[in-house]
């Protein structure tokens, strides 16, 4: 196949022709992490495979670096900047030799780490392996600064929105906290509240207690505790099904509508709540899992709103007391109380909760096409497929010649580790 002008054919791929191929060794120095429990409590923070673990009194090193997983979690890079510990299961790239610590961040991004894994059980990487792995590098300086400027950028919109999320769900929070309990009163609406008791307003009903010698590979499908994700089904993390024949003797009364609700009612993931769709089904209720109506003088936005809210848990965490495992049933049901404002009430309370929902649904439909956004320039900034400026002027070429650890943060070292 015929090159693309300016490009050229590396042992690692097509690349622009005035970039550069090297091995990690040739650009940074990768450090070991050591064990901190030999230090005192203070505020430099100890950073293992999954984020930070303690604060510390003293540092093993200052400056920017970029951390990756020696063993367990590999292929999570980290950021790293200031002062900082790491333990023996994290390594800490660092001494940039004529490129940016960002770059090297977002190149550490592409790399399948698990590649590079050396162990048949917990992923280990090693120094010398992954020290010779072979990235491509514009040698321009402004080039680089370009690349890491637009991801930069780019993560922070990222964490803009996340941070906005946060926001929304407090203000959510204390909405439903003065919406749901009638201590805050909508305009319009001034008739006192009652409270009554859960079977008084839904019907609900706890499904049967199947065994694993009842499931099949065809039939109707029985829905499982770990299908429930917030506010909907994901039926493609269990395939279990019960027979025809069996459904129709014995459990057709458990056939599940669209438009239940349907609440996980034991183990972690107990009052996760969720709504099913007419795509969901056929389906067949299982042990753990409990759905409910509303009766007609109850809207259903309203249920589904007090059911997979914190006021709700709340009363179930009251009433259920002792075991490894949280678990709840129709005796704790039977027990809930629920307010009952008139129907009129109980529909506008819902639309304004309902629509602070979309509001945080769509920040984070947002926030996943901004990631895929992010790792689609990631492979095509760092490849060089997109560029960003020209890199073949006498200035250009001047600049190139000038990159020198000046252009790295100051670091210091920590003597005799």
């Amino acid at each position: 196949m015929e090159l693309k002008r300016n490009y050229k054919q590396t042992e690692i791929g097509v690349i622009p022709k005035d970039w550069i191929v090297k091995e990690l060794r040739e650009v940074l120095t990768f450090g070991n992490g050591i064990d901190y429990k030999h230090l005192a409590k203070g505020d430099i923070p100890v950073y293992g495979t999954g984020g930070i673990m303690t604060f510390v009194n003293d540092f093993l090193y200052d400056g920017e670096a970029v951390g990756i997983g020696r063993k367990g979690t590999i292929n999570k890079p980290v950021f790293l900047n200031g002062k900082f510990w790491t333990v023996d299961t994290l390594f800490y790239a660092h001494n940039f030799k004529n490129v940016l610590s960002q770059l090297i961040y977002y190149n550490f991004h592409l790399i399948n780490w698990l590649d590079y894994n050396e162990a048949s059980g917990v992923p280990s990487l090693s120094k010398a392996t992954i020290e010779k792995i072979r990235i491509p590098l514009p040698s321009s300086l402004s080039e680089q600064k370009a690349i890491a400027q637009v991801l930069t950028d780019t993560d922070q919109l990222i964490q803009n929105l996340k941070t906005l999320i946060v926001k929304k769900k407090a203000i959510k929070q204390g909405a439903m906290q003065e919406l749901l309990t009638g201590e805050k009163r909508l305009n319009g609406f001034d008739k006192d509240w009652e409270f009554k008791k859960l079977p008084e307003l839904i019907w609900f009903q706890e499904g049967p207690g199947l065994r694993n010698w009842q499931f099949t590979d065809k039939g109707i499908k029985v829905i499982n505790i770990t299908n429930l994700v917030e506010g909907y089904l994901n039926l493609t993390k269990t395939l279990r099904y019960i027979s025809l024949e069996e459904f129709d003797k014995m459990y057709k009364h458990f056939e599940i509508d669209s438009g239940d609700v349907v609440m996980a009612s034991s183990g972690n993931s107990y009052c996760k709540t969720s709504i099913v769709r007419d795509v969901d089904l056929p389906l067949v209720m299982n042990t753990s899992v409990i759905r409910f109506k509303p009766k007609d003088s109850y809207d259903f936005k309203f249920m589904f709103i007090y059911l997979k809210s914190y006021l709700f848990k709340e009363q179930i965490d009251l009433l259920i007391t002792g075991g490894a495992q949280p678990n709840f049933g129709p005796f704790h049901l039977n027990k809930i109380d629920l307010p009952f404002p008139e129907i009129k009430e109980q529909k506008a309370v819902a639309q304004i909760l309902s629509d602070m929902d979309l509001e945080i649904e769509a920040l984070e439909i947002q926030i996943q096409k901004t990631q895929d956004l992010k790792q689609g320039m990631m492979q095509e900034l760092l490849t060089g497929k997109i560029r960003l400026v020209k890199t073949d002027t006498k200035a250009e070429k001047k600049e190139n010649n000038n990159i020198s650890m000046a252009a790295e943060p100051e670091v210091v070292y920590k003597k005799n580790y």
